[in-house]
């Protein structure tokens, strides 16, 4: 591959209704999208998940933006480059900044397998036609309106329900849902809301038979993720705790969790999610792939990385329409039953609508 031109796109892409966690409500999805350009034409994208405020890590939509026009994409521009994890190396002085790399490695995975005539997935080594997909709610006003809300999604078809939880939004919530669908596969989501010294509520968790509890504590705590599940019959998934192979090690080490929810721009793309899953899946953790409310280009790469056989619950890749009334991707994720095709297209496998790009888009700049 041979870069000799790169488009950048904040973008605005309006929710169809807002989402809540527990440090933020969103009603936008505030992106970065990134078009890379060979010599030969083809063209790759790739999305930085960066929120506006760096609410989730340590990045943020401007900061990204700044980062890769002045740092990341000079460096990968108007030079050969073999393969998409090349940039690993390229990009090892700069500490952190994962979706900024996702942006680019995705963008390059993509060019890669249209250059090698494959789909997204096939070039990634997956095995799978279609990817079993949940739906991620966020915090409701009421138990009521959280039993509401669930009871849509499965009558849409999913299956497994993940919900988001803060202090005094728990345990009542989620065991009214549990009431009323006595079998479904519920999972909650806390987003580092908690502390070891919530632990007797958490435990109380414990009766609800949930799949995972999904980060209760703070991001770089292994120590007390071991603690907790130590204590705990739930397994628990970590998330914002796993950023590299380094992090893998050391939760399997210490026993902090049983589950690893790998999001693709959470750990610098795709080849990073790619190894993580590897190493993880030799250690007996399961994984799925999770999502960042993306837009079609992150959630057309999430779909392919989760062909992966160590992808082995139900993943955040919801349908399009299920956060957006319009996307940048044409035809829309949809889903077939509780799953989501994997496209037969090269590359991403979808083509950009252009038009909807263009009404969402709030800034654009071009490098050669």
């Amino acid at each position: 591959m041979f870069i000799n031109s790169a488009k950048m796109y904040k973008v605005d892409l309006p929710l169809n209704k807002p989402f809540e966690t527990s440090f933020a409500a969103m009603k936008y999805k505030k992106c970065v999208i990134l078009e890379l350009k060979d010599k030969d034409g083809t063209v790759g994208y790739g999305e930085s998940s960066a929120l506006e405020v760096p609410f989730y890590n340590e990045e943020f939509r401007d900061g990204s933006f700044e980062l890769l026009r002045t740092q990341m994409l000079p460096q990968i521009m108007n030079v050969t480059i073999d393969h998409p994890d090349e940039i690993y190396d390229i990009f090892s002085y700069i500490r952190m900044n994962n979706m900024s790399k996702s942006a680019i490695n995705c963008a390059l995975w993509d060019i890669y397998a249209q250059q090698k005539n494959q789909t997204l997935a096939q070039a990634l080594g997956g095995n799978k036609t279609k990817v079993e997909t949940g739906v991620s709610i966020g915090i409701q006003n009421s138990p009521e309106d959280l039993v509401v809300a669930v009871a849509g999604y499965i009558k849409d078809g999913y299956r497994r329900i993940k919900m988001k939880i803060k202090p005094g939004k728990d345990y009542d919530y989620i065991a009214a849902v549990r009431k009323k669908f006595p079998e479904a596969m519920l999972m909650a989501d806390a987003n580092s809301a908690y502390r070891l010294k919530d632990i007797e509520m958490l435990k109380k968790l414990d009766n609800l038979n949930l799949i995972m509890i999904e980060q209760p504590l703070e991001p770089g705590d292994l120590i007390d993720h071991a603690a907790l599940q130590a204590q705990l019959k739930t397994s628990i998934c970590l998330d914002e705790s796993i950023v590299s192979l380094d992090d893998v090690e050391k939760m399997v080490q210490l026993k902090s969790g049983k589950i690893i929810n790998i999001k693709v721009a959470r750990v610098g793309g795709l080849g990073m999610a790619k190894k993580i899953q590897n190493l993880a899946m030799k250690n007996g953790i399961e994984c799925w792939c999770g999502g960042m409310l993306d837009s079609g280009i992150a959630r057309a790469a999430n779909v392919a990385i989760a062909t992966l056989p160590g992808y082995t619950l139900p993943n955040d890749i919801a349908a399009s329409h299920r956060y957006y009334d319009a996307d940048i991707i044409k035809p829309t994720v949809e889903l077939d039953g509780t799953f989501v095709n994997v496209s037969n297209q090269t590359g991403l496998g979808y083509d950009i609508d252009s038009e909807n790009l263009k009404e969402f888009m709030i800034e654009k700049i071009e490098l050669n």
